[in-house]
């Protein structure tokens, strides 16, 4: 798509007539200004939106505790039993009592349960 923008500005800037006398491009149409503007556009669409996405997901893994219900990224749901800076410990049935050790960083959400 980019591509085709180019084609089309450099067709716009073929087709203007000859430049003035002072020497201004045609159309006054800098190739640089569309590029500063295209690296805006980017920065506001898809920069931005991921570092907010990450700064909300590192402070969700900062802020686990005992006690939190927890989903992981491979579909676990636990409970928190156990937790250092690299590791939760996660027990995710009673009959048989079953722990499993996740690294940290695969929990992805954590989730209210709802009593009965």
């Amino acid at each position: 798509m980019l591509m085709r923008s180019w084609a089309f500005l450099q067709s716009v800037t073929a087709q203007t007539p000859a430049a003035t006398s002072e020497g201004a491009s045609p159309g006054g149409l800098n190739p640089l200004f569309f590029l500063v503007i295209m690296f805006g556009v980017m920065y506001f669409f898809l920069i931005r939106p991921q570092q907010t996405k990450d700064r909300k997901r590192r402070a969700m893994l900062s802020a686990l505790s005992k006690g939190d219900h927890v989903i992981t990224n491979g579909g676990m749901c636990g409970t928190i039993v156990g937790l250092n800076d690299k590791t939760v410990v996660l027990k995710v049935s009673d009959n048989p009592l079953t722990k499993i050790e996740f690294v940290r960083g695969a929990v992805s959400q954590v989730t209210v349960e709802e009593s009965s």
